[in-house]
């Protein structure tokens, strides 16, 4: 019967431990983004990745209405955009692909791989997440990190990121960021998966920086507990809401795109909230709100910013993303 519980959806709010959780992931996003800027001021160069993404072909835009205003608005500082990453920015989990990374280098055993894909299964099946079914897999995630040094896994994650993740990034969602970029404004990831990995992803992208599960860390060492709780849900919401003040933004100007209606929280925010390759409720809920919706799975055109769809990629792939989303809490 308790797994029957994992099928009926829960309605959360912010707690105590999402703030935390939020203001730390917050605070460790300003300090990165603050230590890759160079010494003359400018921005980290963009990789390779980030350029040929700004190079590949556009496809024409489509009309716009007249009516409409340019969006995003050029040289406004005061606006931002937050981009949730799994099956949002990229297809699949993030948290998957750098488990895989880490088994093949025999950080864990085939047992704990097949349990992952068990809850990712489940996940996938439930289109919930149950509180209980999530501590569990954070706290698998956790113990294999334990013990490890923080640069260790940042430069594994590196390697991982070329192995598993750089082809996976989807080209629709990119050139919305690209937009924002070159608008001249800061554009965040804002994910459940640990702030390291996703620092990385951020990086090679050539966008600001990143939101993250922060997993505590003693003179450089994973310690195997979090700071507050993994940044899901209302904690999402609560870690743009801390960087938006810090940065001095105008949460009513700036952007949020999302594929899961866990995000509800973090879209309400803003002022121009997108659902991207959206779940169920995430579309109906998009559609009785008038957000707008791209979706990239199934080749359907973007119609804003001239921005070119993702063909043939499946929706089980993203699909299968969401799911994974539950091990990145647990770092």
């Amino acid at each position: 019967m308790a797994a029957l519980g994992w099928l009926t959806p829960r309605r959360r709010s912010a707690t105590a431990r999402s703030v935390l959780a939020g203001e730390a992931s917050a605070e460790a996003a300003r300090k990165t983004a603050l230590a890759d800027e160079l010494p003359d001021g400018t921005d980290f160069p963009a990789t390779a990745e980030a350029e040929r993404a700004a190079e590949a072909p556009q496809e024409p835009e489509a009309p716009q209405k007249p009516t409409e205003p340019e969006f995003p608005v050029a040289g406004d500082d005061l606006a931002a955009a937050f981009f949730d990453l799994d099956n949002t920015v990229m297809q699949g989990a993030a948290i998957f692909h750098f488990g895989r990374g880490l088994y093949k280098r025999e950080f864990f055993r085939r047992r704990e791989l097949a349990r992952f894909a068990w809850q990712q299964a489940w996940f996938r099946l439930a289109g919930v997440e149950d509180p209980e079914h999530m501590q569990d897999a954070r706290d698998s995630a956790l113990s294999i990190v334990k013990g490890h040094k923080v640069s260790e896994l940042m430069s594994i994650g590196e390697e991982i990121y070329d192995e598993y993740m750089a082809v996976r990034i989807w080209p629709g969602t990119r050139a919305l960021a690209q937009a924002h970029l070159d608008a001249g404004q800061k554009v965040w990831l804002v994910t459940a998966a640990p702030v390291e990995t996703a620092t990385i992803i951020a990086r090679r992208l050539g966008l600001t920086g990143a939101l993250g599960t922060v997993a505590e860390s003693v003179d450089g060492v994973y310690t195997g507990r979090l700071v507050g709780e993994p940044l899901h849900g209302p904690a999402k919401a609560e870690a743009v809401r801390a960087l938006a003040a810090a940065e001095g933004l105008d949460l009513a100007r700036c952007a949020a795109y999302s594929d899961s209606h866990n995000d509800i929280p973090m879209l309400s925010l803003v002022g121009h909230p997108y659902a991207i390759n959206p779940d169920t409720k995430l579309r109906k809920h998009a559609r009785s709100n008038d957000w707008r919706l791209r979706d990239y799975r199934t080749g359907r055109k973007a119609v804003k910013i001239g921005v070119p769809a993702a063909a043939g990629v499946g929706a089980i792939a993203g699909g299968t993303a969401a799911a994974i989303a539950l091990h990145r809490r647990r770092k």
